[in-house]
């Protein structure tokens, strides 16, 4: 059976619906500060989430598609999730993914933007959280309703937009737990969380890292002390961070030196990541704003693309005891503490992790000194099964015609954490993981925007999927 999917129409709608509806909506969702609960605890109270969800859900009641459900669950002491049931032609189910929560301001916004304002420059929309992932809800109703609107017939779909993401989606296992009934098994999972290479082709993301946060706290004395008598009596505790932190990671390459951090990488994602570089070059590089002249970790893009999609990494994220510039007094600071993020494989096993390196780093300190390793919870990554071929034939068709050129397959850096979640429940179940964070649209950092172009033609590929989708179920029935 062959869906007569009018592809000018289906343009041209999204087109004026993302242009008419979907920014103006977004431009109001950047205004709200709902920072994800890790980093505004009291977000309950000061009731910029509730905010941002109520935004999301009158818009949705608003979009002309028959039966929806649109409702806002809530669990006691939990952030809330904004739960969509849209009824199909099709007996099968679509769950489609994104989230609401943002992560906070960072510095170095350029001047005429900001976090909290949005700014349309150059077909970019600027401000936190429209590409990181607010912008996921929108496109995907504006997906099915272009459907819809011709009488494509379609599965029933189901959105999650979770406000906990950003938090490493801490609270949506309650979310999809109380709600199981209701979601049944989807046969695809659609994702707008992801990132893209570059904004000419569609991106379809196989894997995702895993992610541990913790904090390494060193103390030397029980106060801090002028450091020129301190100074050659005390260590420093910049020193002694220095030292335990090399038993981790090689000072010069960057190489984490755990050996259970690692693992291999199977021929398949390999190949992906040749075939990507091939196409990229130069651009991995320059997915990034590099200070003039500095070099990246390599000048080959296979071995970039390696670095970023399946080795171990360690980023120091953050860093308290040492006071700010104006106010740093010659003085030896008595503690410290620093936390760290560690990227962690695709597959390699995460609950072992947080123990192993709290005994590294514990284990025989310099000087005796007090040293604490704290983890946070372990987030494992996750590994995509085998694309099933009607979904790789519908990949395609889709990027050739509303980017122009072939679809691409690549890894990223970065942690979803429901992906892993849902691979675990649904092993059967295909994945299609997209997104618009393509080079320099920075999220989490300054300057963050969104590619509005490639909104566009992301939302309109989902269309073509989710009516690819509906055939490949009739034809499996009949």
């Amino acid at each position: 059976m062959a869906q007569r999917l009018d592809k000018s129409a289906l343009r041209e709608r999204l087109e004026s619906e993302w242009m008419q509806s979907i920014l103006p909506q977004l431009c109001d969702y950047v205004r709200i500060p709902n920072k994800s609960p890790l980093f505004d605890p009291d977000w309950e109270q000061h009731g910029h989430m509730e905010a941002a969800i109520q935004l999301m859900a009158r818009w949705c009641r608003a979009q002309p598609i028959s039966g929806m459900s649109v409702k806002i669950m809530r669990i006691k002491g939990r952030t809330p999730l904004l739960f969509i049931e849209i009824p199909g032609q099709v007996d099968d189910c679509v769950l489609l993914y994104g989230h609401l929560d943002k992560q906070p301001e960072f510095t170095g916004w350029h001047e005429g933007l900001g976090p909290w304002e949005p700014v349309i420059r150059d077909g970019k929309l600027y401000g936190r959280g429209g590409a990181d992932d607010g912008y996921a809800v929108f496109a995907s109703l504006a997906a099915i309703a272009a459907l819809d609107a011709q009488g494509i017939a379609r599965a029933r779909c189901v959105v999650l937009i979770e406000a906990c993401e950003e938090s490493g989606s801490t609270d949506l296992a309650a979310h999809v737990e109380a709600l199981a009934p209701r979601l049944g098994t989807p046969s695809l999972v659609v994702c707008l969380d992801a990132e893209c290479s570059n904004y000419e082709q569609l991106w379809c993301t196989t894997s995702l890292r895993g992610n541990l946060i913790g904090t390494l706290e060193v103390q030397v004395l029980e106060e801090g002390v002028h450091s020129g008598m301190g100074s050659g009596i005390a260590p420093s505790c910049v020193r002694i961070v220095r030292q335990l932190l090399s038993r981790i990671e090689d000072e010069v390459t960057g190489d984490l030196l755990v050996e259970p951090l690692h693992a291999s990488i199977p021929p398949e994602r390999r190949r992906q990541i040749a075939a990507a570089a091939s196409v990229l070059g130069e651009q991995v590089r320059g997915r990034l704003p590099f200070a003039a002249g500095v070099r990246p970790l390599s000048t080959d893009p296979v071995e970039l693309l390696v670095n970023t999609t399946w080795k171990p990494s360690l980023t120091v994220i953050g860093m308290d005891g040492l006071p700010a510039l104006q106010n740093a007094g010659n003085v030896l600071v008595p503690r410290l503490s620093v936390k760290l993020s560690f990227r962690l494989p695709p597959t390699s096993d995460p609950a072992p992790i947080g123990q192993l390196l709290k005994k590294t780093l514990e284990e025989d300190p310099p000087y005796n000194a007090r040293v604490r390793f704290v983890a946070g919870p372990a987030m494992g990554g996750w590994d995509a099964p085998a694309l099933a071929p009607w979904l790789e034939q519908s990949l395609a068709r889709a990027s050739r015609d509303y980017f122009g050129q072939d679809a691409m397959y690549l890894g990223a850096g970065g942690s979803i954490p429901f992906m892993g979640m849902l691979g675990e429940r649904f092993p059967r179940t295909q994945f299609l993981v997209t997104g618009v964070l393509g080079p320099l649209s920075n999220a989490h950092g300054p300057n963050e925007f969104l590619h509005i172009a490639t909104g566009i033609k992301v939302t309109q590929c989902v269309s073509q999927v989710l009516a690819d989708h509906a055939v490949r179920q009739i034809t499996k029935a009949s």
